[in-house]
């Protein structure tokens, strides 16, 4: 930067003075520090993460700058809390790793896993290829995913009794091993996909990483391989790649057939938003994506492939639905009544299917008529808890398809930490109850009393997110920065309604807040001694 720059003289400059200084002074470049930070701070937003801060001295600072990490940014840090969940989660499970459970470990160190048992039930141990060699109760992909885990552990056993300096371990346990790392991997995959559907709220993705269903359920079965593929669709689909989204997502129904519930949420949304073209471009790719897995076990092995489908039809109702409450009140008469070896429950099928058309209807009918077309992982969140709810098999680790889904739909710490709570307190009589009271478990009651809270807890946030959907100005996303809409909507982010049911006059608070940004948020949800923002 010069004193003066080349040309005529200022006009304080003697005429005929001399020639003004050319000589460039350097000085140190000035870069003015951000007037508002670029993403959401929880630790203005959110009243437990404001609390939390306190450990590490407290919430962001008001004139703190962002954006400036080299290394730990949000995402790296994110995926550090996923890493140390999961190194809980393992430190959990490791006294049933080799599959040593005498005495009832499983039960009494609160370590089962199915994995376990199946790695020598279904002739993995031995290099059984899963549905042509043996029968496996699982869809195909997860199969696949057995198969995949059990050669890579043959061929560490091999390595290291071969080279002698590897730890020489039992199979079962290896094969534990690396499926548990290969869902960890998983685990990294859903926190980075919520990063990336978050928008501005990168943070949301902490709610992943240090979460008490995933320290509880992360290595319980296969569910996390799943969980990634859907979570990757939807961060495809929130980056406009509907085709990748589609194949992702049809892996992920081959996996377990949860995920296709998403292109029902995609239908509804594009139906309003008038991207027809978009959704069906996306279910035909998860349709090919489906079918290129399966189709080959079908013709090759369609007893083993089928079995799947004919245990669903042919099993009575979990120990923990609300199904076999019902049925266990009434004294086993209610519904079907007792069952024959093999004979499917008729007319608890029939309701169920009932109960979960009647879910989709509602939610349809919600994404429909809402003052503000929905959030793509609001309306997924409430399908697939609905779905838990109604259906007639809800496994423990099921609740691990909620997660993401939960965090992208309602990022509240307290509402989501209280719900989990619930999920890792059922694990406790439930695995007691199978203990048995003879040797020191828990009565049924005790298990049916942690359900039925377990239950309430979803019915209340699915509450929560159907109060955000009805009056927009409440979603935390939606007001947590200037003009955001739905960060997962990728074409239906921002794009107008073109078709709308029941058309409803909106209440004077149901848009209120909605793009107000920061302000909205940290005036109604700010934490205690955070900072206050006009609005921009």
């Amino acid at each position: 930067m010069s004193t003066h720059d080349s040309g005529p003289p200022p006009a304080d400059e003697p005429a005929g003075g001399p020639a003004p200084s050319t000589v460039r002074v350097s000085e140190p470049p000035q870069v003015a520090a951000p007037p508002w930070p670029d993403r959401v701070v929880p630790s203005w937003t959110d009243r437990v993460a404001a609390q939390a801060s306190e450990a590490v001295g407290g919430p962001w600072g008001r004139h703190a700058v962002t954006g400036r990490a080299l290394f730990w940014t949000p995402l790296r840090v994110c995926l550090l809390f996923c890493v140390l969940g999961l190194a809980l989660a393992w430190a959990k499970q490791y006294p049933c790793s080799d599959g040593n459970w005498v005495g009832s470990k499983q039960y009494t160190h609160f370590c089962y896993s199915d994995t376990v048992p199946l790695f020598g039930l279904r002739g993995l141990n031995s290099g059984q290829v899963p549905y042509l060699d043996s029968a496996v109760e699982y869809p195909v992909l997860t199969g696949g995913f057995m198969w995949v885990a059990s050669v890579l552990a043959r061929g560490y056993d091999s390595l290291a009794r071969t080279v002698g300096l590897l730890p020489t371990v039992v199979p079962v346990q290896s094969y534990y091993v690396v499926t548990c790392l290969v869902l960890g991997v998983c685990a990294l995959l859903v926190t980075r996909s919520v990063v990336g559907l978050a928008g501005r709220r990168p943070w949301d993705a902490a709610m992943v990483g240090l979460s008490p269903l995933l320290v509880v359920h992360a290595f319980t079965n296969w569910d996390l391989f799943a969980v990634a593929l859907a979570s990757l669709g939807m961060w495809a689909w929130a980056k406009r790649h509907p085709v990748l989204a589609g194949v992702l997502i049809g892996l992920g129904t081959a996996a377990k057939l949860y995920p296709v519930l998403l292109l029902g949420v995609l239908l509804v949304l594009c139906l309003r938003a008038g991207k027809l073209r978009a959704w069906a471009t996306t279910t035909v790719a998860a349709a090919a994506a489906w079918l290129v897995v399966d189709l080959p076990i079908a013709l090759l092995a369609p007893e083993n492939w089928q079995l799947f489908f004919t245990l669903n039809d042919s099993r009575p109702a979990d120990p923990d639905t609300l199904w076999n409450i019902a049925i266990q009140a009434s004294g086993g008469t209610l519904l079907d009544g007792p069952l024959a070896d093999g004979q499917s429950p008729a007319v608890l099928n029939t309701w169920v299917a009932v109960a979960t058309i009647a879910v989709c209807v509602a939610v349809a009918a919600l994404g429909l008529t809402a003052p503000q077309r929905p959030r793509v992982a609001q309306l997924a969140f409430l399908l697939v808890a609905g779905f838990l709810l109604v259906n007639k098999v809800w496994s423990p680790q099921y609740s691990l398809w909620l997660l993401p889904l939960a965090v992208l739909a309602r990022p509240s710490w307290r509402s989501l930490l209280l719900w989990q709570a619930t999920e890792a307190v059922l694990w406790v009589p439930r695995l007691l109850w199978y203990l048995g009271t003879d040797n020191k478990g828990v009565d049924v009651q005790w298990f049916f009393l942690a359900v039925g809270v377990r239950d309430v807890a979803v019915v209340v946030l699915m509450a929560l997110v159907v109060r955000d959907v009805w009056h927009p100005g409440l979603d935390r996303v939606r007001r947590s920065w200037p003009g955001t809409d739905d960060p997962a909507g990728g074409l239906l982010d921002g794009a107008p309604d073109r078709f709308r049911l029941a058309q409803r006059r909106p209440d004077p608070g149901d848009l209120a807040g909605v793009g107000g940004g920061v302000a909205g948020g940290l005036q109604d949800d700010g934490a205690a001694g955070g900072p206050r923002h006009a609005e921009q």
